[in-house]
C-alpha cells in the first residue's frame, strides 16, 4: 500500500458521505416547509440501509469475479469476506481493497438518496424502503458492475466512466422518472404554487455537495496522482461554468438571475463533468459545463409541457446532464491527460468512443427506466407508494413521522 493513495481514498470516501446530507439540505430547502423532515429522512435512512446492503451483498456483486457474461460479480465477497484478495480486473493500485470498497459504497448511497427527489410529499415511506432495497439490488448492482468494475461488459467494450456518468447520473434521474410515472403528481400540481421553504438552506447544501464532489471525481483516481488533481481542477471549472451558463439561461428567458438556479447550475456542470473528469483537459471542462447549465436549465422545464411531477428535478439535471457529460466524452477525451483512457473524435480518436458512449447511454436509460418502472408498479399493487389524500395535505413530517421541522414561540406549527 502507499499511504499517500490510501490517505486519499478514505478522505474522498468522507467527502462523499458527506454529500448525502448536503443532498438532504438541497433537496429540504425546496420543498414546503411540512415536508422538509420526511425528505431529509429519506437522504439519512439511505445511508442506513445502503451501507448495510453493501456490506452483505453488494459489494461482491458489484466487484466480485465476473460471472455471466460481465454481466455480475460472484459471492466470493459476500459478508465482507476475502477482504485480502485484490479487486478483479484491478490493475497497479497501491489502496487496499477495503479502502475501495469503502469510497463505492458511498456512491451507492447518494445515488439512491437522489431518488428521492422526484417522489416529495406524497410517497409512503415503508414503500420508498421496498423499493430502494430492490432497486439497489436489481438495478444498481448490474449498472455498477458493468461500468466500475474492468470485467464489466460495457467497461470491457471501451466505455469510459470516470465517476458514474452512468451508474449514478442516467441511473437516478431515469429511475426516479420510473417511479414519478408510477406514483403520479402530487395533488394540486402544477396549477398550485409549491415554492421553497428556504432557498438559504438550498444554498447550503448545494455548497455541501460542490465540497463534496472534488473526492467524488477526484477520488476515483483511486490515488493521489496527476490524474486526480486534472478531475479536482475539471470539477472546480464545470460547476463554476454550469452556474453562469444556467443563470446566463434565466435572465434571457425571464429575465432574472435566481439564487436558486445558480445552485442548480453549479450542480448541473458538476453532474455533467462526472464522467469527463478525469479523462479530459481543462478548456472542454469549461465547455462540458456551459451546455450542461444551459440544457438541464432547459430540460427542467419540460415536465410543466409533459406533466409528469418530478418535484425536484432529479431527471432535468441528473438524466439530462448525465447524458451529456457521457456524449461529449466521446468528443473530448484525450489520452494525454489520461493513458488509460482514449482519444475522443476532436483527439484524433475517430467516432469509435463516441459510439461505445452512445451504446451506454442508451442501454443505461433503458436498462434503469425498464427495470425501476416494473418495480414500483410491483410495489403499488401490493403496498402501495402513496399516502392518502389527508396524509398529503397534512404533510408527511406529521403524518408519517410525527415530527416537525419548525415550531412557532407560541407553540404552533408552520404546515404551509
Amino acid at each position: 500500500m502507499n499511504s499517500g493513495d490510501t490517505v486519499w481514498v478514505l478522505m474522498s470516501a468522507a467527502l462523499v458521505l458527506f454529500m448525502t446530507p448536503g443532498l438532504a439540505m438541497f433537496y429540504g430547502g425546496m420543498v414546503r416547509a411540512k415536508g422538509v423532515l420526511a425528505v431529509m429522512m429519506q437522504s439519512f435512512f439511505c445511508i442506513g440501509i445502503i451501507t448495510v446492503l453493501w456490506a452483505v451483498y453488494g459489494y461482491t456483486l458489484a466487484f466480485g469475479h465476473d460471472v455471466g457474461g460481465g454481466l455480475m460479480g460472484d459471492f466470493s465477497h459476500v459478508g465482507m469476506r476475502n477482504m485480502t484478495q485484490p479487486i478483479a480486473g484491478f490493475h497497479g493500485l497501491h489502496v487496499a481493497p477495503e479502502a475501495v470498497m469503502i469510497f463505492e459504497m458511498m456512491f451507492a448511497i447518494i445515488t439512491a438518496a437522489l431518488i428521492s427527489g422526484g417522489t416529495v410529499d406524497r410517497m409512503r415511506f415503508g414503500a420508498f424502503i421496498v423499493l430502494i432495497v430492490a432497486w439497489f439490488t436489481l438495478v444498481y448492482l448490474p449498472m455498477c458492475h458493468w461500468v466500475f468494475s474492468p470485467e464489466g461488459w460495457l467497461a470491457r467494450r471501451g466505455v469510459l466512466d470516470f465517476a458514474g456518468g452512468t451508474v449514478v447520473e442516467i441511473n437516478s434521474g431515469f429511475s426516479a422518472l420510473a417511479v414519478v410515472l408510477v406514483l403520479g403528481r402530487r395533488r394540486g400540481w402544477p396549477k398550485e404554487a409549491m415554492p421553497p421553504h428556504s432557498v438559504p438552506l438550498s444554498l447550503l447544501g448545494a455548497g455541501i455537495l460542490w465540497f463534496g464532489w472534488f473526492g467524488f471525481n477526484a477520488g476515483s483516481s483511486l490515488g493521489a496522482n496527476g490524474v486526480a488533481v486534472s478531475a479536482f481542477v475539471n470539477t472546480q471549472l464545470a460547476a463554476a461554468a454550469g452556474l453562469l451558463a444556467w443563470l446566463l439561461f434565466e435572465v434571457g428567458k425571464e429575465r432574472v438571475a435566481t439564487t436558486l438556479g445558480a445552485a442548480s447550475g453549479a450542480v448541473a456542470g458538476m453532474v455533467a463533468i462526472t464522467p469527463c473528469a478525469g479523462y479530459v483537459g481543462p478548456m472542454p471542462a469549461l465547455l462540458i459545463g456551459a451546455v450542461a447549465g444551459l440544457a438541464c436549465a432547459g430540460a427542467v422545464r419540460v415536465k410543466f409541457r409533459y406533466k409528469y411531477d418530478d418535484s425536484l428535478d432529479v431527471l432535468g439535471v441528473h438524466g439530462v446532464g448525465g447524458v451529456i457529460g457521457m456524449l461529449l466524452l466521446g468528443l473530448f477525451a484525450a489520452k494525454s491527460v489520461n493513458h488509460s483512457g482514449a482519444n475522443g473524435l476532436f483527439s484524433g480518436g475517430g467516432v469509435a468512443l463516441l459510439g461505445e458512449q452512445a451504446l451506454a447511454v442508451l442501454v443505461s436509460i433503458v436498462f434503469c427506466f425498464g427495470v425501476t418502472y416494473v418495480i414500483a408498479k410491483v410495489v403499488d399493487r401490493t403496498i402501495g407508494l402513496r399516502v392518502s389524500p389527508e396524509q398529503e395535505f397534512r404533510g408527511l413530517d406529521l403524518s408519517l413521522h410525527a415530527e416537525t421541522a419548525y415550531s412557532t414561540a407560541s407553540g404552533g406549527h408552520l404546515g404551509a
